[in-house]
């Protein structure tokens, strides 16, 4: 046999030429799998960021909750919710009790968990709540089960200790004694923004020299004429929030008419400026006027945006009141120094900005620009064409780094040095066309930065996958270090950084040895370092861990029923998940507290497939059943399924012959209890050698491949690498390999949740028959 070694794996993903034309070491397809450092690995997991309590309440403690009141001696309380969003999906809890709504009503009856009889109600139609004999004199929590909208750190404490924010499509929430608990009450702030506007955040001086401000704008506004559920510009100051751009509160006024700036997609410092892009200016009036200037960057006076009218005349201007402009309150007079505005020579909308270095990269819809600094405090900015061809188009796709800056854009994924804009997509060119643009569904597009995997990771919503779905449905995956690809599945509708976390302890973590992959002493663990965490369409939050091999369980699952519609089923049920973004045949794990699912077939009680998507909020899982009446307080869990397809080998192709593959060596991370299936394809064609050997009774193996030690080798119980082999029967043109998890493997959880790790391969070959013969 001729041996051929594949490794390092480099290239990770490519799809730009056929299958057999790709290098020895490439992919054409690497699903929930990427190459980090020489070597494929299985797709991120993640954890829950509420360590304390079961399982159930660290889910609880990761979501985003509002306290809505205690309750009394008895166990009693009521209440009217904040806010004007009451749907199905949303839950309160009590302690370990979990009160969940699952029908809508003027009030319905929610499930409870805690075996108590008493009263559980909601009004989805009001937000009144009423919940009788529950623990005494406990708080009382309110999950609203909004998108996660934003994610952000406040700059205020000292380095690698940054309060964390998140927020929902109504309320901001912050990281407090180890849950998501609401900032602010009442109306103070609370936005009436959509699933598509999410929230850009930044850290600037206040009225002090050491008060740091975060101002928030989610870019909600209606034009001409301003609307009631309209969302001005917010701010915090450690304290109290406020709102900064609106008529009661006028700071961003502009000329001596009391035009002022409503709310801007873009909030950014720079230069000793703040800088609002793509502005909404509002003029008032009987009605009042929104202007949207889509091209627009205004900027503040030089300092802090905050000043204020106090008495006489010329006293300290209002930070946006432009030269030669003044506004009069009362008997005070505030006139116009060094702030301003400047259009781009451009009518497409500004959609996002970030920094090289001290330079500011603006990208508009299809072409690129910088927003240079020069050095004239009266004009001190100017727009700079770079490229008129390339822009982007998801405003929170754009990623920075020390020499590039990279977004999504509507022919690709873009890079700009400052000087120039190109693809760095080559490798993948038509990945990015799978991003649906129906309903604006390119603004759900998010990056982030993993700076300790060296990777950035893009959520949007696949129209491959599901064009019915609303929220993000894939992961684009890219090693920058080596410029390598992949794809995840998996529902995050934004990413952010979390630098508040504390070293974790063994009692902490619900996992077994085999499912935690981590190093105990690896740095990520450690209190304060600067982690990686997403948000849902749940509202859960969550770290993001490239060492672990399985992913929260960050979906509730709000109601089961043995009927739907017109449809039953004996042994099957139907899960309402709202907003599940799950496909057919996807896996599931289910964690209840109260009740047993099982898989009467097989007898498995963890994990469970789709059989069927009734519509976003119902899928049909066929067989199960469950031990008793559900009462709630479940949670779902994705099973990530790796699925990896090599290029179509044939070393002898310079000879012009076929080839016979006998075997190859597999060099892999040692694991407890994990296997893989490897299939193969002859010829290129589509057919699988397991498949079409089962159908007509020839021997071609299992295919399967154990990531354990075998027990007939002692020493194999001591090394962290092992190399097994699996043996193959076919010859052709060319021969292809498909790297996966199996269904029977998919429903073990001893190797669904395992780590996968391949380090190299060895093809062992022989040429054949001359071609055509």
């Amino acid at each position: 046999m001729d041996r051929f070694l594949i490794a390092p794996f480099n290239v990770g993903l490519q799809t730009d030429l056929k299958p057999w034309m790709v290098p020895d070491e490439a992919f054409v397809r690497m699903r929930n799998s990427y190459v980090f450092r020489g070597r494929v690995r299985k797709r991120f997991g993640s954890m829950y960021m509420g360590l304390s309590g079961n399982m159930s309440q660290q889910g609880l403690n990761s979501r985003l909750a509002v306290r809505v009141g205690t309750t009394n001696s008895s166990g009693n309380v009521s209440g009217t919710v904040p806010g004007a969003e009451f749907n199905i999906g949303q839950s309160f809890s009590i302690g370990t009790a979990i009160f969940t709504v699952y029908q809508l009503g003027t009030p319905g009856a929610m499930y409870r968990n805690d075996n108590v009889s008493g009263t559980a109600t909601f009004n989805t139609t009001t937000g009144a709540f009423v919940i009788n004999g529950a623990a005494i004199t406990t708080a009382v929590y309110y999950y609203p089960s909004l998108p996660v909208m934003g994610l952000a750190l406040y700059e205020i404490t000292p380095i690698n200790n940054q309060p964390a924010y998140a927020f929902d499509t109504q309320f901001a929430y912050t990281f407090s004694n180890g849950m998501w608990i609401r900032s602010g009450s009442g109306t103070t702030p609370q936005w009436e923004g959509s699933d598509l506007n999410f929230f850009q955040i930044e850290n600037w001086d206040g009225e002090t020299p050491n008060e740091v401000v975060m101002f928030v704008t989610n870019y909600n506004y209606t034009a001409p004429t301003p609307a009631a559920t309209d969302d001005p510009i917010w701010y915090f100051d450690g304290t109290n929030w406020a709102t900064y751009s609106s008529p009661v509160a006028p700071y961003t006024v502009v000329n001596s008419d009391g035009t002022f700036i409503f709310t801007a997609r873009i909030i950014v410092v720079f230069q000793g400026r703040l800088l609002m892009l793509n502005t909404v200016e509002q003029t008032p009036g009987s009605p009042a006027a929104n202007d949207v200037f889509v091209n627009r960057c205004r900027y503040s006076l030089f300092g802090s945006p905050f000043t204020s009218v106090t008495s006489g005349s010329d006293v300290a201007p209002y930070a946006f009141l432009q030269i030669n402009q003044s506004y009069t309150v009362g008997a005070a007079t505030a006139n116009g120094h060094d702030a301003g505005f400047i259009d781009a020579p451009t009518e497409e909308a500004i959609i996002s900005a970030e920094f090289i270095k001290d330079r500011l990269i603006v990208y508009f819809e299809r072409s690129t620009f910088e927003l240079a600094f020069v050095g004239n405090q009266i004009d001190p900015f100017v727009w700079q064409r770079i490229n008129t061809e390339l822009g982007s188009e998801s405003p929170h796709s754009t990623v920075p780094f020390d020499k590039l800056v990279i977004t999504i854009g509507s022919s690709g994924v873009h890079a700009c040095n400052g000087a120039n804009v190109e693809r760095i997509d080559t490798k993948i060119p038509d990945e990015v066309f799978q991003i649906s643009t129906t309903n604006q569904q390119i603004q759900r597009v998010y990056g982030v930065r993993d700076y300790y995997t060296e990777m950035v990771y893009w959520s949007f919503p696949s129209f491959d996958e599901n064009p019915n779905d609303i929220y993000p449905n894939r992961v684009l995956v890219y090693n920058y270090r080596n410029d390598s690809w992949g794809f995840n599945d998996d529902c995050i509708t934004c990413f952010g950084y979390f630098e508040q976390a504390t070293a974790f302890t063994w009692s902490q973590l619900n996992f077994t040895w085999s499912e935690w992959n981590m190093a105990w002493d690896s740095g990520v663990l450690e209190s304060q370092a600067r982690q990686v965490i997403g948000g849902n369409q749940q509202g859960f939050v969550f770290y993001i861990k490239s060492d672990l091999s399985n992913n929260a369980a960050v979906m509730q699952l709000t109601n089961v029923s043995s009927t739907y519609s017109m449809l039953s089923s004996t042994t099957g049920l139907f899960f309402t998940i709202v907003n599940h973004t799950l496909q057919e045949a996807d896996y599931i794990y289910i964690q209840s507290a109260s009740q047993t699912f099982t898989n009467p077939v097989t007898g498995n009680t963890q994990i469970f497939q789709v059989s069927q998507i009734i519509d976003s909020n119902t899928i049909l899982i066929n067989p199960i059943t469950i031990s008793a009446t559900y009462t709630g307080g479940a949670f779902i869990g994705r099973v990530s399924q790796i699925d990896i397809l090599s290029k179509q080998w044939n070393p002898y192709n310079e000879q012009g012959r076929d080839v016979y593959l006998a075997k190859i060596d597999f060099n892999v991370l040692k694991t407890t209890a994990g296997t893989v299936t490897v299939d193969y394809y002859p010829s290129f064609s589509e057919l699988s050698m397991i498949t079409e050997g089962t159908g007509t009774g020839t021997i071609m193996g299992t295919g399967v491949l154990e990531l354990y030690p075998y027990t007939y080798i002692p020493i194999e119980q001591y090394q962290s690498q092992l190399w097994h082999q699996v043996y193959f029967q076919a010859q052709g043109s060319a021969m292809q390999i498909r790297i996966y998890y199996s269904d029977t493997q998919m429903v073990n959880a001893g190797s669904a949740f395992s780590d996968f790790e391949l380090e190299g391969m060895v093809l062992h070959t022989q040429a054949t028959s001359a071609r055509l013969q």
